[in-house]
Order: structure tokens, then sequence, then C-alpha cells
């Protein structure tokens, strides 16, 4: 089940005078007669008309479903607001009531820190995205030939796709919900409407390089520098996600022939909640010195429950899924973070977005869905920016290495392809 999230704040009252005047009438002439079965319903439906009302009214398309269960109860205890309470915020949801206006910076930080995605930071569960976009719908997708019918083949092993394996209908992306519903994952955290989410624009910016690789182009760093896999020998980076943005940065370079700098700076030893923050002064300063750098990747590995694996076969390969994961600087309790800002969140997620259509078209299954949070993760240093997840602790090395590959071929289609 799908739960969407809205908050609205209220500004006039809905008149619902009429239905409760007509109501009183019925039900004073059935307490006369005695029929208290028919009361209890007729009391129902009015609740039910009420509460529609209210839902038509505040949320267009917003259907109200009486569950007769917790859902439902939690539904209605928030829509009694709209009777009771003149300028109060809405959520509908189960939120936590400490939010962030009243927590410190430094514990917005703290939170921002933590597991990026994994656990839904207001309920505390855990949120799998592992499925996919269903390629099968009617209109939804065509599919073209097998990966193993158009995958290059190297000494190596696999190493990139010539062809798409998939076409996406752009009637069908231009869909708010269905974008939402097909490559993204929202966190309870944070709300995300058309306007954002809007597949013309998100398609039209272009974010090809704008010059050649005589100076650097990308950098690639680790604000979680200490994650590591399943088989990883403690104490050597190779075998960590450093190790992962070792070989990324490598096939960058050598197979499609790009000037990077992978910053190996260790900023969650001994004091993980602060990584973000740690890290923010040494990206402004390699920024400052490579003013020519065009692209951001802050490589991570995610976190999930010891009996879940990552794991997708592409071309005949093994290899870690990725998770392209975006910061909203606004919270669904309080709105924007000022505090957070970030002038670059269209390019941010323009760049998440475009990287997930090509995995999607030419790696089905590569990819979990975009993950989008409340917070910034110092995505606001660059318009380009991408943080990326690739597989968990329950990957091994070898998967994570492997994911490499495709990831380097959809980020040269992205920087380099035509717009």
């Amino acid at each position: 089940m799908r739960v969407y999230r809205y908050q609205y704040k209220k500004k006039k009252k809905v008149n619902t005078a009429l239905v409760v005047w007509l109501a009183g009438i019925v039900l004073f002439s059935l307490i006369l007669q005695g029929k208290k079965e028919m009361i209890t319903r007729i009391a129902k439906e009015c609740k039910i008309i009420c509460y529609e009302e209210i839902l038509d009214f505040y949320m267009p398309g917003v259907v109200y479903v009486d569950t007769g269960g917790k859902d439902a109860n939690a539904l209605e205890q928030v829509l009694s607001h709209f009777f009771l309470l003149e300028n109060e915020v809405i959520a509908v949801g189960p939120y936590d009531t400490q939010v962030e206006s009243a927590l410190s910076y430094e514990a917005i930080l703290a939170r921002e820190a933590a597991d990026e995605n994994y656990i839904d930071s207001e309920t505390g569960e855990m949120v799998m995205t592992e499925n996919t976009p269903d390629v099968t719908e009617e209109g939804a997708g065509e599919v073209g030939q097998s990966a193993e019918q158009t995958a290059l083949q190297t000494g190596t092993g696999f190493s990139g796709m010539q062809e798409k394996q998939v076409t996406y209908s752009r009637e069908k992306l231009n869909d708010f919900d269905y974008l939402v519903q097909n490559f993204y994952q929202v966190d309870s955290t944070t709300t995300i409407d058309g306007s954002q989410l809007n597949a013309d624009a998100l398609y039209g910016k272009d974010l090809r390089l704008s010059h050649d690789a005589s100076t650097p182009q990308i950098l690639i760093y680790h604000t979680h520098s200490q994650e590591g896999y399943a088989d990883s020998v403690p104490g050597d980076s190779s075998d960590t996600v450093v190790g992962v943005g070792d070989y990324l940065a490598k096939l960058l370079t050598e197979q499609y022939g790009m000037n990077v700098i992978h910053h190996t700076g260790e900023y969650d030893v001994g004091d993980r909640d602060h990584a973000y923050s740690k890290a923010g002064p040494a990206l402004e300063q390699i920024l400052a010195e490579n003013p020519s750098i065009e692209v951001v990747i802050d490589l991570h590995r995610d976190g999930v429950s010891e009996g879940t694996r990552l794991v997708t076969n592409i071309g005949g390969t093994e290899m870690a899924q990725v998770m392209f994961f975006n910061g909203l600087s606004r919270t669904t309790s309080t709105g924007d973070i000022d505090y957070l800002y970030n002038p670059y969140i269209a390019d941010n997620l323009a760049m998440s977005f475009q990287m997930q259509m090509k995995a999607a078209e030419y790696y089905p299954g590569l990819t979990r869905r975009i993950y989008l949070k409340g917070y910034r993760y110092n995505m606001h240093y660059c318009p380009k920016t991408l943080l990326v997840e690739v597989g968990a602790q329950t990957n091994t090395v070898q998967e994570a290495m492997n994911a490499m590959v495709p990831l380097a071929d959809i980020l040269n289609k992205v920087l380099t392809g035509p717009q």
C-alpha cells in the first residue's frame, strides 16, 4: 500500500452546515422512533460525506477510505482539526511530534548524517525500494533486445550497453503520479509535487560537460568512507566504498577519457554524526582550487536488513543495485529549511532523474528508486551533484565493483551524449 502525505495550512472553514442540519433532522426523527441500527448507519454515512467534502476542498484528488482500522482512526483525528482549529498546519500521517523546528542546528546535522535512506526517520521502519518500474504495463515501456544480444564484451567481462532495452513514454512520465510511483521513494520527512518533479523540466536541463578533459571535470568523494561490504578486509580501504570509488574513477578516466579527481578524505571516523559538516570545508577547498569541476559524486554504501541482498544480473554479471539520493531541504513538518538552503535542488533532481532514466532504459534492474529525503547532504556546492548508494553491507566487494561498469557508462551517456 502506498501512502501519500500532504501538508496544508487551513485558510477558511468548509461550509457543512446544510449537511449537518439535514442529518440532525433525520437523526432526531429516528431517535423518536427508536431505530438504533438505522441511526448508526446514517451517522456513519454523514461522517463519510463530511470527510469527503473536506478532502475534496483541501486535497483535491485524495479519497477518504473508511477501513475501520487504525489508519481510519488516525485520519479522523487529523480531519477533526478542521472543525476545531483556526490556523494550524495539518499533516496526514503518523508524524513524530518532535519536529525539526524544536531541534538545534547541530541536531539537524546529526539527523542528516544518519544512514541516508533505509530507515524512515519518522516511522523508524525499514524502507524497501527493491522494485523497479513495471515495463510490461501497457504503454509504460517497450522492451528491446536482451542484454546478452547488445552488451559489449571485453576480456574482463561486461563493459557497456549499446542499445536501449526499454523505451518509456514521455506522456506517461509527465504524469506526476506515474513518475513518483515508478521512479521515486519519498521519505516521510519531506514532500514534493509536480512543480519539482516534471519530466519535461527534468529532461530540459542540459547536463553535458562544457569543457574537455584538459582540466578536472568530475570529483568523487565519500562522506562515509568507512562503509564496507560483506567480505571487506578490515583496515583495507580498497575493500570499502573508497575502493569502489577508485574503480569508478579508473573507468571514467581510461574508458571514457574524463578528468577525474578522487578525494579519499575520511570524515566519519569516530564521529559519523557530523560527517557532512566535516566534509563541507574540504569540498569547498577542492572546488575553489579546481573551478573547472562540473560534477560532484558522493559515493556511499547502503545498509539493509541482513536477509536482504541488493543484487541484479546484467549481461551475465552479478552486480550490486545502485540508488540515487536527493535531499530537498524541506520537511513535512516545517516546510523549507532556511539554514539548509540549496540553490541547486532543481539541478540535483535533474541529474538523478536523467541518470535514473538512462539506467532504466539501458540497464533495467540496475537501479532502485530515487530516494527523496528532507535534508541537504552537501548537495548545495555544485549543480550536478549525485549522492549514490552502491549496494549494501550484504553485497560482496566484487558485486559493488561490477556495478561501476554500467554506472560509468550511464554517466558518460548523460554527460557527453545528445541532449
